[in-house]
């Protein structure tokens, strides 16, 4: 008994000295400090270095607090409880020591009682979460908590494989979304969503936790039980974070694991970022600032990439070619960034599914439009207005989005101190509408129709008028988990007209068509999840109306003149095949296979044979009938390209691959002009091949944030054109007397790196790159530089760019962008000489000086407004600097004779800094 006492008293006092050391928890941890002044980040980091607490917040929902107390070993539970006293923040502390900050609701650190208990009711359960969660909160747990069973069940599952397929789409607009990662973590299988937002994944039959991740948006998941082969359609919503992502939109480590490299991906969201000359967003201009992509101009849209010609780059509006990508001298592009989900550059190992041009391939896609809701954005700025709709016409299932953008620039003219000028007209106009509709889970339509027109007149009066048309229709069928295929059929049209009236005896009007008309199929075959193939068909009729050069009005003494129409058929079928051999090792190869006929009706000019082509050794015309192959062009075209992994964060790819091109463009100036005129290949043009070797190594952080590449390529190029001196290409009815064929040699490098988030964000590019050409005719005036290479008119070896944002907070942030590149080649007079007692000049060797260096400044600075969910509209304002610094940029260098000697002038476009500001609202 005494025994049994003893041990009694012992237990009671050891339960005594437990209680005593154990009973103070951690949450009653005092902490001591003087904050005052201080930040609410620097708080944190205090009481962390005094305490085993840890602290998990947002760090932009924490930024505007302000902490001014002084405390002496008080409980942190009560220091917060101060801080946080009549305010919208909230805290919790759990039992390990881990301190939660939120604006809601406090979290719950553990669960309610009885919520284990058996036989409560399912009814129970869900009041407990529903009174802790919001709606929207109830809306995103609900799916991911929820078990969904794929295909037609089965008691046990069978073992093996099965394909699960659908639509990833945003749940507030029903718009797919491109590029979300679908994902198994054990084991490691994964797929990404393409361009209508379908995805399909090959999983081991029964449960799993699916996961999604895409920019932009929540991560979420999904429970399943995959019976059978089956469709499951994901929903993703916006996450609103505090920093917006990268500029250049990918998924998080897509360059290490991909295959495709020279490849850019470009979000509209980031390019509003970027300031531009006149203040609106520019999809062209953010295009121009990346490595490998340049331009020759101030003002100019066109692209020259890794060492091509303007007309080398195909760029596509939803599957239809734009041939003028400008507006207005060039200073706005044809695309309203209101109406673009995306864009996509390739730069190398171009796909098989691309044909037609020799550099690059632009591939510019619209939004579908809200499934859900009527909605409306725009923007007005000091020189452009622009205004969106969308909306559903019957809900989710078919939906528009129509924008339309004008110009209002002639005030701004009419400010010019030249009074010459002041009576200038420049205008333009472009108008889009996308529809989509679902028409069961199998099949989808999709409809799109532009129009842009442009109209100027300057110091004269002969007025200019260009536009494009394209139209699109798309039919994607599914026709299994593993196959889907895309019908397309559009048209392209691009014309322009001169016309002059001041004069009626000379009073004319000069007309330029091209159209384009083409169908095609592709498919889409997924095998397995390491295996993908892509084929398909294509058929492109081109007619051209080369000049029709009319007099105008009754009065004119203009005597016409047409060059004769010209049109032509190419064909194409290509099959590319992706495959991961292993975890580290991925090969890709294509083939497409092109066949180009120039048909009738037309004449061909014949030339004698072993004398340069001029109009004195014309020996012959043959004529051919309507629709008669007058020549034909065809051959392979091969892409290539491998990928090693070195580890999950670092890869080496090498690619090549050989391009044709059978329609070029023929113009006297750098830059894109409205009076550029198209030729299609034909006995006397050979049609352009080039091919391109490249290799490339990237690396990324551990946490896929910031992104380090180097590229290099080498590429040549035959059969392109040159001019003779003194080419006339207007009215030009044997073009081919006034162009000489040239072979072209470019190389280069291209270092990027790149930070994807963080309150400062962007990347900064370099690329040392070399364009030059070659001929070798069979005179001296078929012959450019005694036939040695010379440089291209866009060959810029040294070119250099920053992009940087910086997020002040949600409402503020701010861009400076600076860039810097060598002047373009020019050839300059160098001499004098008399000839005939005529004072004539002497010139270098072709493009053997160069213009002044160029460099630019710009700032801009986006200013949200607040934050309200429920307003009647949601505004921002944009104001920047084009040209901060007030750089003289040489646009062009030219010399006039006057009073017997010659004077050189540098002509630049913006010799000031340009103010612009942007009020953009969405509703």
């Amino acid at each position: 008994m005494i025994q049994l006492y003893r041990t009694t008293l012992l237990f009671i006092g050891l339960l005594c000295f437990l209680t005593m050391a154990f009973g103070q928890t951690p949450t009653d941890k005092p902490i001591s400090g003087d904050f005052s002044n201080t930040s609410f980040t620097q708080f944190v980091q205090q009481v962390e270095a005094q305490s085993p607490y840890r602290f998990f917040y947002n760090p932009t929902d924490a930024d505007s607090i302000r902490i001014d107390i002084r405390v002496e070993k008080q409980p942190l539970r009560s220091v917060l409880q101060q801080l946080f006293n009549g305010t919208k923040y909230g805290f919790s502390i759990d039992d390990q020591q881990r301190v939660y900050i939120t604006t809601t609701r406090p979290i719950r650190t553990e669960l309610p009682i009885g919520f284990f208990v058996r036989g409560r009711s399912d009814t129970g359960a869900d009041s407990t979460l529903a009174g802790y969660l919001t709606e929207s909160q109830k809306k995103q747990v609900e799916p991911e908590t929820k078990v969904y069973e794929i295909g037609k069940p089965t008691t046990p599952i069978r073992p093996g494989r099965a394909t699960l397929a659908g639509y990833v789409r945003n749940v507030s607009s029903g718009e797919p979304i491109v590029g979300a990662a679908v994902y198994l973590d054990n084991p490691r299988i994964g797929t990404i969503s393409d361009q209508f937002g379908y995805y399909s994944i090959t999983l081991p039959r029964g449960k799993h936790d699916l996961k999604l991740r895409s920019i932009g948006l929540k991560d979420t998941r999904r429970r399943i039980i995959l019976y059978t082969d089956g469709k499951f359609d994901i929903e993703m919503e916006d996450d609103v974070i505090a920093l917006k992502e990268v500029v250049i939109e990918a998924e998080k480590d897509k360059n290490i694991s991909g295959l495709q490299m020279g490849q850019e991906r470009v979000d509209i969201k980031s390019i509003k970022q970027v300031p531009t000359a006149l203040g609106e967003a520019d999809l062209l201009r953010v295009i121009q600032t990346l490595p490998g992509v340049k331009t020759v101009g101030e003002s100019s849209t066109g692209l020259n990439v890794r060492g091509g010609a303007t007309d080398q780059n195909l760029i596509l509006y939803n599957d239809a070619t734009i041939y003028n990508s400008s507006h207005l001298f060039g200073f706005f592009s044809a695309f309203n960034p209101d109406m673009i989900k995306s864009a996509e550059l390739y730069k190398s190992a171009i796909p098989s599914r691309f044909g037609g041009r020799l550099s690059s391939v632009l591939d510019v896609q619209t939004r579908d439009g809200n499934k859900k809701k009527f909605v409306g954005s725009g923007g007005i700025g000091l020189l452009t207005g622009r205004l969106t709709l969308e909306g559903p016409i019957f809900k989710d299932k078919t939906s528009f989005i129509a924008g339309v953008r004008s110009s209002y620039s002639d005030w701004l003219l009419r400010q010019l101190q030249n009074a010459s000028f002041q009576k200038s007209q420049a205008q333009f106009y472009d108008i889009n509408l996308h529809i989509t509709h679902e028409a069961n889970e199998k099949n989808t339509l999709y409809l799109t129709g532009y129009m842009s027109r442009d109209q100027f007149k300057l110091n004269s009066d002969t007025s200019y008028r260009y536009q494009n048309q394209t139209a699109t229709l798309k039919w994607k069928h599914v026709f299994n988990n593993k196959l889907y295929s895309v019908f397309t059929g559009s048209y392209s049209g691009y014309e322009y007209d001169v016309a002059s009236e001041k004069n009626p005896v000379n009073a004319y009007q000069l007309d330029f068509a091209i159209k384009q008309s083409q169908i095609k199929a592709d498919f889409n075959y997924y095998p397995t999840n390491q295996h993908a193939v892509d084929f398909g068909i294509s058929s492109t009729h081109y007619r051209i109306s080369p000049g029709n050069f009319q007099p105008k009005g009754r009065e004119s003494l203009i005597l016409p003149n047409v060059v004769s129409t010209e049109q032509a058929l190419e064909s194409a079928v290509y099959i590319g095949d992706r495959f991961d051999i292993s975890p580290r090792l991925s090969i890709s190869g294509g083939l497409r296979y092109s066949i180009y006929t120039y048909l009738g009706p037309n004449s061909v000019y014949q030339y004698a044979a072993g004398l340069p082509k001029s109009v004195n050794t014309i020996i012959d015309t043959l004529a051919y009938g309507t629709n008669k192959a007058i020549s034909t062009y065809q051959g392979p075209e091969y892409r290539i390209a491998i990928r090693y992994a070195l580890s999950n964060t670092a890869s080496v790819k090498a690619s090549f691959n050989r391009t044709r091109q059978y329609i070029q463009m023929l113009s006297n100036t750098t830059v894109i002009s409205p009076t550029d005129i198209w030729k299609l290949s034909d006995p006397n043009i050979k049609p352009q091949v080039g091919d391109q070797y490249a290799v490339g190594i990237y690396k990324n952080n551990r946490t896929n944030t910031i992104e380090l590449s180097a590229e290099a390529y080498y590429k040549t190029m035959q059969n392109l054109l040159d001019y003779r001196g003194g080419a006339s290409l207007i009215l030009n009815h044997h073009i081919e007397t006034d162009v000489v064929r040239a072979e072209g040699m470019a190389y280069g490098i291209e270092l990027l790196a790149k930070k994807m988030t963080g309150k400062l964000n962007g990347w900064i590019s370099y690329t040392y790159a070399r364009t030059l050409l070659r001929t070798n005719g069979l005179s001296s005036s078929e012959t450019i530089n005694q036939g040695n290479f010379y440089p291209s008119s866009y060959d810029k070896p040294h070119d250099f760019t920053m992009i940087s944002n910086y997020k002040i907070n949600r409402r503020f942030s701010l861009s400076l962008n600076f860039t810097y590149s060598t002047g373009r080649p020019i050839t300059l007079p160098v001499g004098k000489y008399t000839l005939d007692n005529a004072a004539r000049l002497l010139y270098s060797e072709r493009n053997q000086y160069r213009i002044p260096d160029y460099y630019r400044a710009d700032f801009a600075m986006n200013i949200e407004g607040n934050h309200k969910v429920k307003k009647l509209a949601h505004s921002s304002w944009t104001i920047s600097v084009y040209n901060l610094l007030g750089r003289h940029n040489a646009y062009s260098v030219y010399f006039k004779s006057e009073n017997g000697r010659i004077n050189g002038y540098q002509l630049s476009i913006f010799g000031n800094p340009i103010p612009s500001i942007t009020y953009n609202f969405r509703f």
